[in-house]
Order: structure tokens, then C-alpha cells, then sequence
């Protein structure tokens, strides 16, 4: 529960996350995997430098995989990093082998979660329905991922609390972009994640996010 704590207190404080991923077309070729590496880690370091402290990356099969998350790690030391999309215990191992501080998954599983504990990583698992949260607190989830998001809209969360009573902390992702994250945090979730939508704003994309990130901070003090 101490991982899970300390990740609370991180997105208490700033309550957005972006997920980066590898470009789709990026293949097994070496020189296709390099050009897409290039963005990936351009990116991060933009998000890096308008100040933003959660990023996820996304796990890939791909065999170079680990060494983008060890550079993504002396790159931007101080962003809190964790993998997403995590789905099987080969990307879960990976993860933890990379030395990822979290990891997210799209689903709830429990042999995933059980494998999360024996590693020593923290895992949020993924739910959509009253019953998947309903089960991810039976089975001690600290954190949970609201998935896909755009789907509920903003207030089906808070909704959920008169049935269930006493609700997980809620990273809301899936179909958001810059403009819905205030307005899902005030409709009661805890945090946002923000998919490929996080540079929907065009080429100033990094200074749009500087500006959200000066409104969450703003909104927190």
C-alpha cells in the first residue's frame, strides 16, 4: 500500500498523467523503431519541460522496449514514470525488470494483480462497471483506472458513490482531452490521463499543457 500511497500523494498534488506511446507504424525495423524512439522520448522531454511529473509508456513487445524505458529514465529523472496498457505478465515483468514505478491496465485481473504484489510493483487495474469496482476494492485496489472514460462522462463516478459508499482514488482515462481535464476533476474524479489527445492543440501543444498545468495548480492552492 506504501507505492499506492505515494502515488496518491504525487497526483493529489498535480492530478494529470499523459501516455506516450510508440508510433504505430513503428515496426520491427531498426531504423523505423529509431525514428519512432526519437519522438517518443522529443515528447517526453517537451512534457518534461512545461513541468508535468506523471508520464506512462506505453509496454511494447517490441525488443528495444526496455532500452527506451531506461533512457526515458536518465532522460527526465525527476517525471514520475510507470508503464500503461499493461495487460499480461510479460509486459507487467517488464515493467518491473525496467524499474517503472507503476504500472496501469486497461482490465481488471486478479492474477495480475497478484503478480503486481509478488514483484513489488504497484498495478491499477482498469474498470468500467459498478461491479468491476466494486471487485478491484474487494481485492485492495488502492487506485483505479476509469476506462474508457469519454464513454461515462464526467459525473457517472461521482454517482457511484451512493451504491458503493466509500470509492478508490480514480484516474480517469480514455478518449480525454486538455479541455475535459478540469471539468472531470470538479465533476469528481481524482486525476486524468491524457492519451495521444494531450497535443490536440497543435505544434504549441507544450505550452498549452504549461498553461493547464498553471490552472491545476492554481485550482489545488
Amino acid at each position: 500500500m506504501e507505492a499506492a500511497a505515494s502515488l496518491v500523494a504525487s497526483l493529489r498534488s498535480q492530478p494529470l498523467i499523459v501516455v506516450l506511446r510508440l508510433s504505430p507504424d513503428s515496426g520491427d525495423g531498426l531504423h523505423v523503431f529509431e525514428r519512432a524512439r526519437a519522438e517518443l522520448l522529443r515528447h517526453l522531454t517537451l512534457l518534461a519541460e512545461a513541468g508535468l511529473r506523471h508520464v506512462e509508456l506505453a509496454w511494447s513487445p517490441h525488443p528495444q522496449w526496455p532500452e527506451l524505458v531506461r533512457q526515458a529514465r536518465r532522460l527526465c529523472p525527476d517525471v514520475l514514470l510507470g508503464a500503461a496498457s499493461i495487460t499480461d505478465r510479460r509486459g507487467l515483468e517488464a515493467a518491473s525488470a525496467c524499474g517503472l514505478r507503476f504500472a496501469i491496465s486497461p482490465v481488471l485481473c486478479a492474477d495480475l494483480l497478484e503478480r503486481a504484489t509478488a514483484l513489488g510493483l504497484l498495478l491499477v487495474p482498469g474498470v468500467f462497471s459498478p461491479s468491476e469496482v466494486h471487485r478491484a476494492v474487494a481485492l485492495g485496489c488502492a487506485v483505479v483506472k476509469l476506462f474508457p472514460a469519454s464513454s461515462l462522462g464526467p459525473r457517472y463516478w461521482s454517482q457511484l458513490a451512493a451504491p458503493l459508499g466509500s470509492l478508490p482514488f480514480c484516474i480517469a482515462s480514455g478518449g480525454l482531452t486538455p479541455a475535459d481535464v478540469i471539468p472531470w476533476l470538479d465533476a469528481g474524479v481524482d486525476a486524468v490521463a491524457l492519451g495521444r489527445r494531450w497535443k490536440e492543440s497543435g505544434p504549441q501543444a507544450s505550452g498549452d499543457l504549461r498553461g493547464l498545468l498553471d490552472a491545476l495548480e492554481a485550482r489545488s492552492g
